[in-house]
Parts: C-alpha cells; sequence; structure tokens
C-alpha cells in the first residue's frame, strides 16, 4: 500500500514551499524545494501560513506560466486534480490548494465554523501568499461556487473562470423554507463538535473505502461511508483523495474525530450562501472573466439529490450567464458523472485547453 500523508498530525515534508508572514501581515516566499515525479507527474508541494496554521496546496508547471488555481469540492482534496492537470497545456502554472480543514492544510481554530465565505477568503489569501495579481480558477462542486462569488467580489483579479459540473451560486429557489434551519445547525453542530472528545480512530483503507467510520460523533446520521455516500467517485479515484485525507498508520489509515473532524461531518447545504434569482443577476453582473461551465449529464442540478429532477434552477442559471456575459461564457456538456474530471478527465482536458489558449482576454477593470 502506498504510504499516505496525514492532515490529521499536519506532517508535512521539510521539502515544502515555506510561506511565512511579513511584518505587514501578507505571506512571502521564503524557499521552494524541487519537484517530485507521482502519479500525478512532476509537482512540487507547498504550505502557506494562515493565522491559524498553513494552506497546503500541490503546484505544476513553471512559475513563469500564466497562473491557474485550483478548487476541490466539499470534503475533497487537491489530489481531486492529480489525474487532470497532466492532460492540460504544460504553459501554465497549477495551483491546487487544500482548502482549511481539507487535505494538508490545517483545521479552523475552536470556535471558528467553516463557512462558505470564509473559503473565498482563503483563495484571497494563497493569490496574496503567491503574489497573483490576475490569475484564472478552476472549481469542481464546491470550488466552482467559491470561485463563483471570488470571481464577483474581487472581478478584477480573474482572468477565467472554468466550473466543473458547478455554477457560480445555488439559488434559494427550493430552499426559502430551510435557510434559518441550516444557520442553526451550523452553530449547533460547532458547539457539539467543539464538546466531543473522541478520540481518532484507525481502521483499514478498505474499511475506509467500503465502511464506515463515525466522525466526530456517535450519532448514526452522520457516519461516513465513502463510497456508499459518494456513488460518483470510483474506489481508484477514492483511495486517491483518501491518500491526501488521512494519516498512514502501519497498516491502517487514522481518521480524524472531535474537533479535527469537525467539516467532515458537517453537511455543504449548513455553509452555502443561497442567494435569489435577483441576486444571481446581480453578482454575475460583476464578472469580468470569461467563463467556461462544463456540465455532467449525470451530475448534480441542486445542492441536494431529491431536488435534481427540478432543473429549471439550472436552465436559469445557465440562460442567465448566457444573456448577461454572452461571448464571454461557454456551455460545453459532457458524458459523465459528478466526478467526470477524475474518472474520465480526458474529456473535460481538451476543453479546458482550448478555453485556457483561447486569447481573447478581457482587460481587468478596477
Amino acid at each position: 500500500m502506498p504510504s499516505l500523508t496525514g492532515r490529521l498530525e499536519g506532517a508535512v515534508s521539510e521539502n515544502l514551499l515555506h510561506v511565512a508572514s511579513q511584518d505587514s501581515g501578507s505571506p512571502k516566499l521564503e524557499e521552494q524545494a524541487p519537484g517530485v515525479w507521482g502519479h500525478a507527474g512532476q509537482f512540487s508541494e507547498l504550505k502557506l501560513a494562515v493565522p491559524w496554521g498553513h494552506i497546503a496546496a500541490k503546484a505544476w508547471g513553471s512559475q513563469q506560466g500564466p497562473p491557474v488555481l485550483c478548487l476541490h469540492g466539499w470534503l475533497d482534496n487537491a489530489n481531486s486534480f492529480d489525474r487532470l492537470i497532466p492532460l492540460l497545456s504544460k504553459d501554465f502554472h497549477y495551483v491546487a490548494m487544500d482548502f482549511g480543514g481539507h487535505g494538508l492544510s490545517s483545521h479552523y481554530s475552536p470556535g471558528l465554523p467553516y463557512y462558505h465565505q470564509n473559503f473565498v477568503s482563503e483563495v484571497r489569501r494563497v493569490a496574496a501568499a503567491l503574489k497573483w495579481s490576475r490569475f484564472s480558477l478552476i472549481g469542481h462542486s464546491f470550488g466552482g461556487l467559491v470561485g463563483g462569488m471570488f470571481s464577483c467580489v474581487f472581478p478584477e483579479m480573474v482572468d477565467k473562470l472554468i466550473l466543473l459540473d458547478a455554477t457560480p451560486f445555488f439559488l434559494d429557489t427550493n430552499e426559502i423554507e430551510n435557510l434559518l434551519t441550516y444557520k442553526r445547525r451550523n452553530t449547533e453542530h460547532m458547539l457539539q463538535v467543539e464538546a466531543s472528545k473522541k478520540p481518532s480512530k484507525v481502521v483499514s483503507q478498505e474499511a475506509m473505502l467500503q465502511g464506515w467510520v463515525l466522525a466526530g460523533t456517535q450519532r448514526p446520521s452522520v457516519s461516513l461511508r465513502f463510497l456508499k455516500n459518494n456513488s460518483h467517485v470510483g474506489e481508484e479515484c477514492g483511495a486517491l483523495l483518501l491518500q491526501r485525507g488521512t494519516t498512514q498508520v502501519a497498516t491502517a489509515v487514522l481518521v480524524p474525530c472531535g474537533e479535527n473532524s469537525m467539516v467532515l461531518s458537517l453537511q455543504i447545504e449548513h455553509c452555502l450562501d443561497f442567494v435569489s434569482k435577483e441576486l444571481f443577476e446581480h453578482y454575475i453582473r460583476k464578472l469580468q472573466a470569461r467563463v467556461l461551465l462544463i456540465k455532467a449529464t449525470q451530475g448534480y442540478h441542486d445542492v441536494r439529490r431529491e431536488n435534481d429532477a427540478n432543473t429549471e434552477p439550472m436552465l436559469f442559471k445557465i440562460g442567465m450567464l448566457r444573456a448577461v456575459l454572452k461571448e464571454r461564457f461557454q456551455f460545453v456538456e459532457v458524458t459523465g458523472n459528478h466526478y467526470v474530471h477524475m474518472n474520465q478527465p480526458q474529456l473535460v482536458a481538451s476543453v479546458i485547453n482550448s478555453f485556457l489558449q483561447s486569447k481573447e482576454r478581457i482587460p481587468a477593470q478596477l
């Protein structure tokens, strides 16, 4: 079994790129290690200092190339892009970050909830650390929501936005009656996990993939059945994600519980900012980026699968993006499921390459 790197212990190689804080509070680059070869091709590990610890990331390609920041989905990590990036143009510099509490990144400090806007702020921190003033974004699923919001809040910084089975925002169409409940559950969940003193659990990788592990609490409703709850992730891709999300202990893996597992047992809808149709239109009118939306035929239409039969919200979002952005918007549908970028990366790689390499550039406007 290959060695699994661990986020729980915060164990990172001495060869990682380290970024420390300047007196001004903005991070700076201190040293860079040579790239290593692995299943994802040649890449380097990055470590960026933040007030609660560090943000980890992986980088491919020359730093002289146009920068592209890759944002993974909910409960995934930077390994989500290991199969896709080797198929993309070598002319670009790709960085795939682990959101806080994911992969090798530090967990948030006790008392700080995991919320949509916090992840948007992480993107800004990473851009500052890497000294990027303008770059492109690739976001899968939840990463697309984070990238969409970032692109509207900081429109002058984003050249191109690529959404992998994602949209810039989730509409409140199906959720009006639930919004206050979601906010309440986010707070209650944080307090419950803080009070939990459950030790980390050691399980085999096979058990982690096929079986179940209680994440942070004894309630069965938050049990984690990785492949069962992530039916779109094949076993090989599931193992790839677990490599960066667990710690190797002898022949088993260490799974965090208690405060270090808070994000694992949190439902995505408790962390989102849902928007009205009016806000959706208002936000996307702020976009300066060109936008590519790649929709999987068997992917998600809504944050909750039971609402997927109602395609009206998705049709509204695509129609509004097309109407507002006009020639700056491109929509492509590919055969596959929500993890098509991992399961069949060749189906999306050529589309992404063409979009990234297109010469049309919208000047930044402050």
